[in-house]
């Protein structure tokens, strides 16, 4: 009877698995200006955010420096680019170079 039963289960069908856009979050994008190009295939890019201080309310300026990967070397000093989050590329790199959007 055991053997019998087992014979009748068809396998079950597991589904597709779903492409990467459904199941992973968008990435992180930024827009700032290029401080630096000195480094081959790697610029400096500032941003400035504008937030409210946290006790006081007043709009203060928040500054940060990104390394981001150039790989033609396109983005010169004082460029607004944009750039997107990326898997460590190096100790420092974590964004790579999207679109070089004025020059």
């Amino acid at each position: 009877m055991a053997e019998q039963a087992t014979q009748d289960r068809q396998p079950v069908a597991q589904p597709p698995p779903l492409p990467a856009k459904y199941t992973r979050a968008a990435r992180k994008t930024r827009v700032g200006e290029v401080i630096s190009e000195r480094m081959n295939k790697t610029i400096v890019v500032r941003t400035i955010t504008r937030v409210p201080h946290p006790k006081f309310g007043k709009i203060v300026k928040q500054i940060r420096r990104f390394y981001a990967h150039d790989e033609e070397n396109k983005a010169k000093t004082g460029d607004t680019v944009r750039i997107m989050e990326t898997r460590p590329l190096s100790k420092l790199k974590r964004w790579r170079l999207v679109e070089v959007m004025q020059k």
